[in-house]
């Protein structure tokens, strides 16, 4: 027992200096030719995991501090303010504060929280009397993600008419690809191979999700002031982040995750 709180707190404190650093240098995004991809939140769903959600939610709060100290002492946008109280005070008096620490702080401790249930969910889902069917809808559900996160990457990529075909034909070929892995994966792992999967996608989505709509909630007027575009197009701009980059970002994260804590899993077995 003793042995295992000290792996905790020693995992625990890896993945604090990992987001820091990767809060604060590209480590913290992977470029994938149209946008680069947030992965900064994947310490946190692994400390989740891995930690439980007491220090999962720490480690989110250091995701949401992060986000806070860049965006106001080195701000790269003109929303920066989304993400720093200190900055809303000025354009949005006190209650800017409260509604960007929000925005900065809840959705990021929750990404330290919610993958850790939706894995003990999924484990104990597919492990029980009907993990045929179980499994079936699960990888149903993956497979759909696929074809829809492929097919907008390519949409975006590749121009002319035959850009929409090459992507739905693309999306299913890859959602194919998963099912084949998936079924050879899981014969050997179970349930902790889509419990890392839907973890992943978990964690990425519940940032995404959650701080889009709070933008639109809280700043809509002033998100569009920034971004140069009517308040009427602010709920399409953001439709198209949490469709587009939302869903690549979770793609990535479920991958990441599954990767390195299968890893993490074998290690802590040893």
């Amino acid at each position: 027992m003793r042995k295992e709180k000290s792996y905790e707190l020693v995992l625990t404190a890896l993945f604090t200096a990992i987001i820091v650093l990767m809060a604060f240098t590209p480590l913290g995004y992977i470029p994938l030719v149209v946008i680069n991809a947030t992965i900064i939140h994947i310490p946190v769903i692994l400390g989740a995991l891995f930690c439980g959600p007491k220090k999962g939610a720490f480690l989110g709060f250091v995701f949401g501090l992060t986000s806070f100290v860049k965006n106001t002492l080195m701000p790269t946008s003109l929303s920066a303010f989304v993400f720093s109280p200190v900055l809303a005070y000025s354009l949005d008096g006190p209650s800017g504060i409260i509604k960007s620490t929000i925005i900065c702080f809840v959705p990021r401790i929750l990404v330290g929280i919610v993958p850790y249930f939706v894995y003990k969910g999924v484990t104990k889902l597919v492990s029980g009397k009907r993990v045929a069917a179980a499994k079936l809808v699960c990888n149903f559900v993956i497979s759909v993600i696929l074809i829809f996160s492929v097919h907008a990457f390519l949409i975006r990529l590749l121009e002319g008419g035959s850009a929409e075909l090459i992507g739905w034909i693309a999306g299913t070929v890859v959602a194919v690809l998963y099912l084949g892995l998936a079924d050879v994966a899981m014969k050997k792992k179970e349930g902790a191979f889509l419990g890392y999967i839907y973890a992943g996608l978990a964690g990425a989505l519940t940032n995404t999700l959650l701080v889009m709509p709070l933008i639109y909630i809280f700043y809509k007027e002033a998100y569009a002031s920034a971004l140069s575009i009517d308040a009427s197009a602010v709920m399409n701009t953001i439709m198209g982040v949490i469709t587009f980059n939302g869903i690549i970002e979770a793609l990535v994260a479920a991958i990441l995750v599954t990767a390195i804590g299968t890893v993490l899993a074998r290690i802590r077995r040893r």
